[in-house]
Parts: C-alpha cells; sequence; structure tokens
C-alpha cells in the first residue's frame, strides 16, 4: 500500500474536489460519520464527552462529529476556537451554523482568552484542534490547554492526526505539547509520522477511516513510501515448478556462530531452510559441528580452522547468497575476517549481528560494501556503525542518506520495520507483534534473507520479502503460544506457514 506526504495526501484530496466533484462538505460528513462511528463502540451517551475544535476544516471535522453525537443521545459541550472571531474557514462556518441548528448544541465559541474546561478520567476528548496542515509548533495558549487534556487522564480521539504532530517529520518535537491520543482516527492514509517509534505514546491505537478518495488519484500519485502486506507479496513470489529440483531454489551459505552462540547460527539455519532454500552449508568454528548436524541436519557443515571462534569467511564454492553475522562474536581474529571478506567478495551479501559490530570496529570499511549488500541493524547496532541518533526519525533519515550514496540496502528493525532501498524508498512493514522482540529473533530473519536471494530474488526484494515473512510466522508462533511465550524457535518454525498463508 502506498503511503503518502502530507502535500501528496492534499494533492489527492485536490483532486477528488475539483476532478470528481466531490464537494469538500461531503467530506467532512463522511470523515465525521467514521469517527462517531467509533466513539460510539466505545463510548455510552450517559458518559461526559467535551469536543475542541479549530479554526480550520480539522474544527469542521470536529463539530460534525459533534451533531451526529448529539443525534445519537449525547450532550457533548463544544469549544470552538476563534480567535478574533473571524479565523474560521468557510466549512467550519457551515459545520458551526449546522451544530446550533440542532438546538442542542453547548457550544463555547472562543473569540480571546479561555478557562479551561474541569476534564477528568470520565470524559471523551475529541480532539479536533489541528489536523495534518499544521505548519507550526503549538503556540503557548493551545501548548498550555494541550497539557491539561494530556493531564486529565481523559480518553482522547484524535481526528486526522494528533494536534501539534506534524504528517511527515517531527525533529524538534516537543511531546508534551501534543495531544496524546488513545486513538487516532487518521484519514484515509496512515501519516508517515506513525511509523516512527518516537511517535506511539502520541498517536494511540489507529483507525483508517476510508473516505472515499479518488482511486484514480491515488494509483497516479508516485511515492517514495510504502506499507507492505500479503498481497504485495503474493504478487512477487515465484510459485514452485512441478518439476523442481534443489538445484532451482539455489545454494546459500551461512557464516554464523562461536563458542557459546551456537544458537544463533542454528536458528539462522533454521530461518532459510524454512524459507526455501534449494542447499544451505553452515560455516562455524569446530565447536559448532554437533549442534547444527542434530539441530538442522538438512544444513551441510563446513568447519572454520578455529575451534571456537570464525576466523575465515572467504568461501569456498560458488554460492548464490552470502549471509554473515549471527552469532561469531568480536574476536580479533573475527574482525580480521570480516575486513578481508568485505575487502574481496564482490557480490551482495547479508551482514547482519556481529558482522555489524565488527563493522563498527573497522569504520572504513562501510565506504566498501558492494552494492546491493544488506545491512540488518537494530538501533543500537546502528548507531554504533552510523553515530548516535537523536530519534527514530533521524535513524531512518540517515539510512534513507546511506542507501542512496552506497547503494546498499538497510533493514532497520523495529515495530514498524522500515526495508530503505538504493533509490531512496522505504517499505515500512505491517506483519510482527511485540512478542518477537526476543533474542534470535533477528538470526532467523537473516537465515530468511538469505534464503531468497539465494532463489535468485534481488537484495532489495529478498529484504522486503523476508521482513514481512518473518513478521507473519511471529504472529502465527503468537497464536499459538502467546506473546509472553514466544521463542525464536517458534518463529522459524512457523515461517513455512507464512509463507503458505501468503501464496494463498
Amino acid at each position: 500500500m502506498k503511503l503518502f506526504t502530507n502535500d501528496e495526501i492534499r494533492g489527492i484530496d485536490r483532486y477528488t474536489i475539483d476532478e470528481e466533484g466531490i464537494p469538500a462538505r461531503e467530506l467532512i460528513q463522511r470523515v465525521a460519520e467514521g469517527v462517531a462511528a467509533e466513539i460510539l463502540a466505545r463510548r455510552r451517551p450517559s458518559q461526559p464527552v467535551t469536543v475542541f475544535a479549530g479554526p480550520g476544516n480539522n474544527g469542521a471535522d470536529a463539530l460534525a462529529v459533534a451533531r451526529l453525537l448529539i443525534e445519537q443521545g449525547f450532550d457533548p459541550e463544544v469549544f470552538l476556537f476563534n480567535i478574533r472571531g473571524n479565523s474560521l474557514s468557510r466549512e467550519c462556518r457551515v459545520c458551526r451554523d449546522e451544530l446550533l441548528a440542532t438546538g442542542r448544541a453547548r457550544l463555547i465559541e472562543i473569540t480571546d482568552s479561555m478557562e479551561h474546561p474541569e476534564l477528568t478520567e470520565r470524559h471523551l476528548v475529541v480532539d479536533g484542534l489541528f489536523g495534518s496542515g499544521l505548519r507550526d509548533h503549538l503556540g503557548s495558549g493551545y501548548a498550555m490547554l494541550v497539557r491539561d487534556i494530556n493531564d486529565s487522564g481523559a480518553e482522547v480521539v484524535s481526528i486526522d492526526i494528533p494536534s501539534g504532530l506534524f504528517a511527515d517529520w517531527n525533529p524538534n518535537l516537543i511531546e508534551r505539547n501534543v495531544v496524546h491520543a488513545s486513538l487516532t482516527c487518521a484519514i484515509q492514509f496512515p501519516r508517515l509520522s506513525f511509523f516512527m517509534a518516537d511517535n506511539a505514546a502520541i498517536t494511540g491505537h489507529v483507525k483508517v477511516i476510508d473516505i472515499g478518495l479518488s482511486k484514480a488519484a491515488i494509483r497516479a500519485t508516485p511515492s517514495k513510501y510504502h506499507l507492505v502486506e500479503a498481497a504485495d507479496l503474493r504478487r512477487v513470489l515465484r510459485e514452485r515448478p512441478l518439476f523442481a529440483s534443489k538445484a532451482d531454489f539455489g545454494s546459500a551459505l551461512l557464516v554464523a556462530g562461536s563458542y557459546g552462540m551456537m544458537g544463533a547460527a542454528l536458528l539462522a539455519a533454521r530461518g532459510a531452510l524454512r524459507s526455501g532454500v534449494g542447499k544451505l552449508t553452515v560455516h562455524s568454528p569446530r565447536c559448532g559441528f554437533n549442534i547444527l548436524q542434530s539441530g538442522a541436519p538438512e544444513a551441510l557443515f563446513h568447519h572454520d580452522k578455529n575451534d571456537v571462534a570464525v576466523t575465515d569467511i572467504m568461501p569456498q564454492h560458488d554460492y548464490n547468497a552470502v549471509a554473515v553475522g549471527p552469532g561469531i562474536g568480536v574476536a580479533d581474529a573475527t574482525i580480521q575476517a570480516i575486513d578481508i571478506f568485505i575487502r574481496n567478495y564482490r557480490q551482495p551479501s547479508v551482514l547482519d549481528a556481529d558482522a555489524l559490530n565488527c563493522l563498527a570496529r573497522r569504520q572504513p570499511l562501510l565506504a566498501m560494501l558492494t552494492p546491493g549488500t544488506v545491512l540488518t541493524p537494530h538501533a543500537a547496532e546502528f548507531d554504533r556503525l552510523f553515530g548516535p541518533q537523536p530519534s527514530a526519525e533521524a535513524r531512518l533519515l540517515k539510512a534513507i542518506d546511506i542507501c542512496r550514496r552506497q547503494k546498499i540496502v538497510i533493514v532497520l528493525k523495529g515495530h514498524y520495520t522500515a526495508t530503505v532501498r538504493p533509490d531512496g524508498k522505504v517499505f515500512f512493514n505491517s506483519s510482527g507483534n511485540p512478542g518477537m522482540a526476543t533474542a534470535g529473533s533477528g538470526d532467523v530473519l537473516t537465515g530468511i534473507i538469505a534464503s531468497l536471494m539465494a532463489q535468485g530474488y534481488r537484495s532489495e526484494l529478498a529484504a522486503v520479502a523476508g521482513v514481512f515473512i518473518h513478521g507473519l510466522a511471529g504472529d502465527i508462533a503468537a497464536k499459538r503460544h502467546g506473546e509472553w511465550g514466544l521463542t525464536s524457535a517458534d518463529i522459524a518454525d512457523c515461517v513455512g506457514q507464512a509463507i503458505k498463508t501468503i501464496m494463498e
């Protein structure tokens, strides 16, 4: 699914109004109906409701919601901000007049200063102060109101976007000056800022309200950002030929494991095997022989000359894909082996976990990465590689810049794992759950990505597909074991079922 910047969404909105003849007032009504339906599903008319409406079309949405709630037996107190008495948009004026025409509206129009209403945990607050059109941080008066809302403990439903949050990027965000929503009713599309971990406490649960914006405009508008869903993968994953042999699905080399860390190698191997690689070879120190041969008998074992650490990474055969890192540690000899590998291996590879930690200790190697190479860091690993970042947003922007300059792929792991391609496009992942925040989960992912690359998928596609398959496997495993009981071995075991689900 395409994700759009705020300006792109405004263009789609204008096209819907101007070219398809749908009046702005009709779109506001659709927003209001969607938001009101969400409130009716959560609240009884006897509970107190306070609506804050700004002077623009976000305020118009809020006023229309208030009118619909009155029709359903609610008695909302409505505060409309019309500073100096002449700041309302045309649609906001119309919605105000329609609300007053009910004869039951408790509307307070703020033209100067106001006495803040008393809010409690029993209240439902409808936040329609400022939507995605906000260009500047909230002024002191609005900021004080926002803090009162946040401090009250009331349930908050924000229309379009929590007031004070920008739709795209928020580099200097003051969190206390932004409404903290329990539920954000996004209009037609989730906003880019919703996918940043920094804003999770602000947006709360996000519900997208489909208001029927132009499908033609959506198709015609290019986007650099996407939310990956099962249907996207169904279009690109290939069916297996009836007369296939293992040679048709590639060979992968997995360099993983060290003394005390052979579990990482085993988990990565299981991830690769469950995702369909034709032949897998695991290169590990000698100490891993019994563990790998018993835990993953389908994999070939190639031993390092060292008993406890990986000291030689250069492939001995012409593998279709190579992945390096799970559990290899950061011994001096291992760092030197990574150095030699990166300087000499000229095909795209997957670098994860300790391979990234070794890279962080040999910074000049970053400029030598082969185009198409996939890095799979979590936040701490990314910061060790590329310098400390103040926020998840800053980390993503840094990744976009690096991928463009070096023509590599970065998989920024997290709740909405972001796969950044060399062309600057970003693919946020929609699968997965908090139970996957467990040791070894990333090792399974490394195996999946390497397996897909071995099967002939380009590294950019293998990374995007691998992340979704990994998350879906985690979702299937969580249904069986619960999020608290989920282990990385459970994820690996469900990889095949995840692919089957996608292909059905």
